[in-house]
């Protein structure tokens, strides 16, 4: 059961946090008259002892170490005797004291996993600004669809990170929240009215839980960075995908690092995208790390229960999986190479079979009849055998008067996409002023 009952062997990596919430609640004790200033001179002499040994990685753990907890009260016992160390955990409850811990701990791992999201997005709209002058395909339903920049294509990934920067930056002000002083479940015996709001300075946080019921059994702010991260990795995966899929010999649009890429153990000429599949691939987990919170936490009743032991092992697991994904995401968009020749030669005639009904749409032959004789146009130049762009004015004015010569226009790919200039489209001037508002963006919200 000892063994069973056990977290000290995932809890540990939060031992800094542990000592930190001590050392501050050492000094509220003093405050609140519980520890003398000896007592409480004592008590952050030992702490700081115990955070040495940590850091040293010199910290022995025993078997008797149930949690990071009591791993950290029984060696400052040891260092300075149970008459003062005794003392630490008045008015104070493992319940409490594990939910500051675990926020702590997320708030530097969302500061961190902030600054690496950051990196991808300027990266991309770096490339992107970098490379607008590209035209590629554009698809949907993974068939040809209309000619679109290189660049819109990137932005479209920008701006699905976007939201996860700001979803990031929101959930940070939930998790910024100091439950310690809520005690088990009722409050705290010793602290006066404002010792809470003392005890939150001192330890950084923006304010104190409001009720301490709610305080010790909460846990939505797992669930929701869950989330982000699950969220933040479907991103990554369709990105992945796309780079997957665009960097095969049938597309090869673009051409992955040596260093992001393996090669094969049997076969000497495959370069196989590992990273991109791997981002893929680490989906999976995020996604099984919220599903598993959200079911640990759907029939707990009021406060707490071990059941929230188990937050922590998807919680760690997901921060490390984002922290090792976004530094490796950047990589790869940073030395993704693209091959302009390529995606040009997949550029084709029937891609611009919209721009030719849009050409109707301006001689005043409303869409709905417009959309048909371009399907029927279409239908000419595949029973013809040509492409779309090379039937004659003569063919087409069997499907429309208003056909003329102008028409030459329509084939044209580059005519295409600047046909499309409003905000948020694919022509160069709508591109650049999505690039030029994501920097003005990144330059406001970088910390």
């Amino acid at each position: 059961m000892e063994k069973f009952n056990a977290s000290i062997g995932f809890d540990k990596r939060m031992w800094q946090e542990d000592i930190q919430g001590s050392l501050a609640y050492s000094r509220a004790l003093v405050r609140a008259g519980i520890l003398t200033k000896d007592e409480g001179i004592q008590m952050q002499h030992g702490l700081t002892q115990v955070e040495q040994e940590w850091a040293l990685d010199k910290f022995e753990i025993k078997s008797s170490d149930e949690d990071i907890h009591t791993a950290n009260e029984r060696r400052l016992t040891e260092l300075i005797g149970a008459g003062v160390a005794g003392k630490l955990h008045t008015g104070r409850s493992r319940n409490d004291q594990v939910a500051t811990d675990l926020r702590l701990w997320l708030k530097v791992q969302i500061r961190e996993l902030d600054s690496h999201l950051l990196d991808l997005i300027e990266t991309t709209v770096k490339r992107a600004e970098a490379e607008v002058d590209l035209l590629m395909p554009g698809y949907t339903h993974l068939q040809v669809a209309q000619p679109i920049r290189w660049s819109h294509w990137l932005l479209s990934y920008a701006s699905q990170w976007q939201r996860d920067a700001q979803r990031l930056r929101d959930l940070e002000k939930r998790v910024d929240i100091m439950p310690l002083g809520s005690g088990a479940i009722a409050g705290h015996s010793f602290f006066g009215e404002n010792d809470r709001q003392k005890l939150c300075e001192d330890l950084g946080f923006s304010k104190p839980s409001s009720n301490s019921l709610d305080a010790t059994s909460d846990r939505d702010f797992v669930a929701e960075f869950l989330f982000w991260s699950a969220m933040t990795s479907v991103h990554l995966s369709r990105w992945s995908e796309d780079v997957i899929i665009y960097a095969t010999n049938e597309f090869g649009y673009v051409g992955l690092s040596d260093a992001y890429s393996t090669g094969s153990s049997l076969m000497p000429q495959k370069k196989n995208p590992d990273a991109c599949e791997l981002l893929r691939g680490k989906t999976g987990r995020n996604v099984g790390n919220l599903v598993t919170m959200m079911v640990t936490l759907k029939g707990l009743p009021m406060t707490y229960n071990k059941d929230l032991q188990e937050d922590k092992e998807p919680l760690f697991d997901s921060v490390d999986t984002m922290q090792g994904c976004l530094p490796i995401a950047a990589g790869v968009m940073a030395t993704l190479k693209t091959k302009p020749e390529n995606m040009e030669s997949r550029l084709s005639a029937d891609m611009l079979a919209t721009d030719l009904a849009d050409y109707l749409v301006r001689k005043g032959v409303p869409f709905r009849e417009t959309h048909h004789i371009s399907g029927q146009a279409v239908q000419l130049a595949e029973n013809s055998k040509k492409p779309l762009s090379q039937l004659t004015l003569a063919e087409l004015k069997t499907l429309h008067s208003a056909f003329d010569e102008t028409v030459e226009k329509v084939w044209s790919f580059e005519n295409s996409v600047e046909s499309r200039n409003a905000q948020g489209s694919t022509s160069r001037r709508a591109v650049l002023e999505q690039v030029q508002t994501m920097k003005s963006w990144l330059s406001e919200f970088k910390r």
